[in-house]
């Protein structure tokens, strides 16, 4: 006995040559494709990377084909700002142009601490240091006052509290010598004692604001790294 017609073989059938037709067309457009030559990832500017662009692209100098810029040179904005006002840029110019270790950073560290030494040598009347520190004008005129103030029996205690501010004010090349002014703003406690031990001026506790202008110089041929004090002011 013959078994009977079953249509769902039919239906099968005709599933099967429609799935094989689509494969085929699937596999054809994918091969396609590939036989395209291979396309430079592309992002626009401000895209963030992502892992199917650029995780595994490393990037040659210049590699977008365009010509390399040159960079611009240092204006004296650049290599002067963080330490002198518009005023001192182009004496601090000449200066760098004459002495070509110049450093307008290295100076201020210098500048600061000879300040502080400065001011705590004269209140304890220590000529030593300070007659490696300053242009003979201007020790002369210190020692004459650590004299007055030795004579009169007199003591001046002096306490430096902060530095808040140092900055080159004015800078010139005069000749062989370069001269740079500069502005200090600085806390400090100061007073002046009697033979007695009283306090006849300033304030043993008080801090007081202190401004002053101070003009170092150095001949720029020198072997001697060290600038000398040749002019103080008290500015406002």
């Amino acid at each position: 006995m013959q078994d009977a017609f079953d249509p769902t073989i039919i239906i099968f059938a005709v599933l099967a040559l429609f799935v094989l037709y689509k494969l085929r067309s699937v596999l054809g457009a994918r091969s396609d494709i590939d036989r395209r030559p291979p396309q430079p990832a592309t992002r626009r500017a401000g895209d963030a990377p992502t892992a199917a662009n650029d995780s595994n692209i490393i990037r040659l100098p210049n590699a977008g084909g365009t010509a390399a810029q040159p960079r611009p040179a240092p204006t004296p904005a650049d290599r002067w700002l963080a330490v002198a006002g518009e005023k001192a840029w182009p004496g601090l110019d000449a200066i760098a142009a004459a002495d070509g270790s110049f450093s307008g950073t290295s100076f201020i560290s210098g500048a600061v601490a000879a300040y502080e030494m400065i001011v705590l040598a004269f209140a304890k009347g220590d000529v030593a240091t300070l007659r490696n520190l300053l242009e003979k004008d201007v020790f002369d005129s210190f020692e004459g006052s650590i004299k007055a103030r030795a004579a009169a029996g007199q003591k001046l205690e002096t306490t430096f509290v902060s530095m808040d501010k140092a900055t080159i004010d004015d800078a010139a090349l005069r000749g062989p010598s370069a001269q740079i002014s500069v502005r200090f703003l600085s806390k400090i406690i100061s007073a002046t004692r009697d033979a007695s031990d009283n306090v006849i001026e300033g304030s043993a506790e008080r801090t007081i604001d202190m401004v002053d202008l101070w003009t170092f110089a150095r001949p720029v041929s020198s072997r001697d790294p060290n600038w000398k004090l040749i002019a103080t002011e008290t500015a406002h």
